[in-house]
Order: structure tokens, then C-alpha cells, then sequence
């Protein structure tokens, strides 16, 4: 059992009148991500009113805020529980056999546009074998050929600017591996976080993006940056691409300022708690599709 807590401070100026905010900063709880404690502040004598997405776990808070500063405070503790397998046992599931609930995850999106890269990804992963390798393979391919530089990219950036310009952040990374298992049919998603165990050299912590790619029976974490350890990774939103889990959507005219984050992992073996590792086994939080 991996257990996290963390904290994540926003500061935002809005100008001359109310604003309204849709914040995804809440730890989402699944059947294998448990909120054990959290706390919300918030500097405004507002009321946030919070939706639950019922299937994925997934928070959305609203707010609307005066104008003058708005800061936003939540603290979490998580327990993780990963499922875990043998690599060798996870193959791809044709489409016919797929739940019906994975299937938006085999189209093309707004970041991810699959149909364009269908002949490349093809190519160059179509004669794989099929499996877990051939997504490890994917993983590998962006990992090798794409560097990861901080302030990159931008809002508008896709899979295809990725894969041209050969660099980009975290988003950037999930974008490309998630555009190119589409594109040989391998269902993939897009996932918001927080991550712990990534080195200090690359900069304080921030929000994290991974991926995960459906195989077998359920949903499999990969971290195509390969910074962080995938069991050191929490869980906020999920969906199609970036555009389905922003951590902060506004409207109005405000000001934003750079996000606060702090993680500490809990080494207490004592009581069942590890620290995050790299492992060779594959790993879900997902306990079905």
C-alpha cells in the first residue's frame, strides 16, 4: 500500500467583476485511491459546490469569486492500492470485445488525433507483437525520441506537434503515446496528477499528466516521461485528453499565478506502507474498464 498526502496552493487575480472557476484539484476516489483525510480553504466567503463524476471518481468544484485575489488551498491523504501483473499475461482486447464503456477511448481527439497518425503508428508498431510489449514498445519510441524541456509547449499543442517538434512536457508526452496506441487500436486515456518521486533537478512539483492504456480486463498505468515511479502517482481527473481534465478552467478576465504543489510519501512498513518504486510489474488503479 502506497500512501501520499499532499497540498496544492493556487493564487489567482480577479479583475473587476465575479468570476466564475471550475477547479479538477481534488483527490479522486476510486476503488483503489481512498481519501483518507482533505481539507479545502478558500480566502473568499464562498460557497463551492463539488460533483462527483460516477464513474471515474473524478471532482469538479465551481466556485464563483469576487473580485480582488482568490486563493485556493487543498490538502489531501490518499492510500493506493495497485493491482499487479506479469507483463507477459496482458494482451490487446479486440474491438469487438471491448466493454462498451472503453470504446470513446479508440477515437481520435482533440489532442490526440489518431486518424492522422494511423500510417505511421502503423508502420512502425503495426508488425509487434500484440500486448503489453507493443504498448511498452510505444512507450519506449516517445521516451528515446523526445526530449523533456519545461515550458515547451503551450495550451494548443497536440500529438502531431509533438511527434514533429520532438519535445514538450508531460501533457505533451501522454498526448503522443496516447494519439499513437489509438492509432493501432489499443484503447488509451489521458490521467491528471500529482506525482512523487520525480528528480528535484527537473524542478518543483506541479501538476502531472499520465497515460492509461486498456489490456485485458482493466485500465494500466504507464509514464511516458519515465520521471516519476508509476506507483508514486495520485489520481485526480480522467478522460479523453487534456481538454476533459483541466486542473483550473476560468471565465472572466484573471490573472493567474504559478501553482504551489508539496507531496511526501509515508514509510511506515510497520503499518503497510512503502515507498514509491519503479517495479517491472505492470500496474492498475483501476479496479474494472
Amino acid at each position: 500500500m502506497i500512501r501520499l498526502k499532499f497540498s496544492i496552493a493556487l493564487k489567482y487575480e480577479v479583475a473587476d467583476y465575479a468570476s466564475d472557476f471550475i477547479f479538477n484539484i481534488h483527490a479522486a476516489q476510486t476503488h483503489c485511491q481512498s481519501v483518507i483525510a482533505e481539507q479545502l480553504h478558500l480566502n473568499q466567503p464562498i460557497v463551492p459546490v463539488v460533483y462527483t463524476d460516477p464513474t471515474y471518481g473524478s471532482r469538479y468544484m465551481r466556485v464563483k469569486a469576487e473580485p480582488g485575489q482568490l486563493a485556493v488551498r487543498y490538502e489531501a491523504t490518499v492510500d493506493i492500492a495497485h493491482h499487479t501483473e506479469s507483463p507477459g499475461r496482458l494482451a490487446e482486447v479486440p474491438i469487438a470485445q471491448l466493454p462498451p464503456e472503453v470504446l470513446p477511448y479508440i477515437y481520435p481527439s482533440r489532442y490526440c488525433q489518431s486518424d492522422r497518425l494511423h500510417k505511421f503508428a502503423t508502420r512502425e508498431f503495426g508488425h509487434l507483437r500484440q500486448g503489453y510489449w507493443r504498448v511498452q514498445a510505444i512507450l519506449d519510441w516517445i521516451h528515446h525520441r523526445t526530449k523533456f524541456l519545461s515550458g515547451s509547449s503551450n495550451g494548443s499543442t497536440s500529438a502531431v506537434d509533438t511527434i514533429i517538434e520532438q519535445v514538450g512536457v508531460c501533457r505533451d508526452f501522454a498526448h503522443l503515446m496516447i494519439a499513437l496506441c489509438r492509432a493501432v487500436n489499443i484503447p488509451a486515456r489521458f490521467v491528471t496528477g500529482i506525482d512523487y518521486g520525480a528528480d528535484p533537478a527537473l524542478g518543483p512539483t506541479d501538476f502531472h499528466a499520465y497515460v492509461e492504456v486498456f489490456l485485458g480486463d482493466r485500465w494500466y498505468l504507464f509514464e511516458p516521461t519515465g520521471v516519476s515511479p508509476p506507483m508514486g502517482l495520485v489520481r485526480l481527473g480522467t478522460g479523453r485528453d487534456a481538454a476533459d481534465v483541466s486542473f483550473a478552467t476560468m471565465f472572466g478576465a484573471i490573472k493567474s499565478f504559478p501553482p504551489v504543489i508539496v507531496i511526501e510519501a509515508i514509510n511506515d512498513p510497520a503499518n503497510g506502507f512503502t515507498l514509491p518504486q519503479f517495479c517491472t510489474e505492470a500496474l492498475s488503479t483501476c479496479g474494472d474498464s
